[in-house]
């Protein structure tokens, strides 16, 4: 096997085994990133969100010239709402889950809303996980697929930060995965949120995992290279 390459990140480098890493987006759908949908009808700023929207697509095209892994979640429910506790059918201070909103029924599957953005939107080849939680195992096959291909360390990006991204690293982490968090391709509608978000993911000595930018990971993808 050949020796790992380091990545650059905090609170230590981190080594990686191209055979064994994938990259996870996070619900970088349109009713998080996109006026008139969810995030909007809660009330928040969505410009804080749509900040890591050209740093995930520059990522994304440089992950797909490597030709590795790509892992895309969308959080939503089904149609009925059977998925849907009912203290989290009960967020929002006007609007609701299921409820009609300028993008059809907002969070709903299927709905035009909780679609990802056309920008970020997955290949054919590419893992779509749709998932009920805010975070990525909940309900879901990601652990099973994780298994299935040898994949043990997670480069994770998305929306927002501080709830389904930590969510998921969270869940992640319980179960073995090394994940690395990517700061300038992770938001959140409250930036000061989206820095402690961070700042706990390294805490501790990287007590959830690890936190890198993309510049980083550029520079690693750069080595790759040069290593074949």
């Amino acid at each position: 096997m050949p020796t790992p390459l380091e990545l650059v990140a905090k609170p230590h480098p981190v080594p990686v085994q191209w055979n064994s890493v994938a990259l996870l987006i996070i619900d970088m759908q349109r009713d998080f990133l996109e006026w008139g949908g969810f995030g909007d009808s809660l009330g928040n700023d969505i410009e804080q969100v749509r900040r890591c929207i050209t740093p995930c697509i520059n990522l994304l095209k440089a992950w797909r010239t490597a030709e590795l892994p790509v892992i895309h979640t969308r959080e939503g429910h089904l149609p009925d709402l059977s998925d849907v506790p009912s203290n989290k059918l009960q967020l929002g201070n006007g609007l609701k889950i299921g409820d009609h909103g300028q993008m059809g029924r907002l969070l709903v599957i299927g709905e035009p809303g909780q679609d990802i953005i056309p920008e970020l939107y997955p290949l054919p080849t590419e893992k779509l996980i749709d998932k009920p939680g805010k975070g990525a195992f909940y309900h879901t096959d990601l652990d099973d697929y994780l298994q299935a291909n040898g994949i043990n360390t997670l480069l994770v990006c998305g929306v927002t930060s501080e709830v389904c991204v930590h969510s998921t690293i969270r869940e992640a982490t319980d179960r073995g995965y090394r994940c690395i968090a990517l700061e300038d391709c992770c938001a959140s509608y409250f930036p000061a949120l989206h820095e402690v978000a961070m700042q706990m993911v390294a805490s501790q000595g990287g007590i959830f995992g690890a936190v890198t930018s993309s510049q980083a990971v550029y520079e690693l993808l750069q080595a790759k290279q040069i290593e074949v």
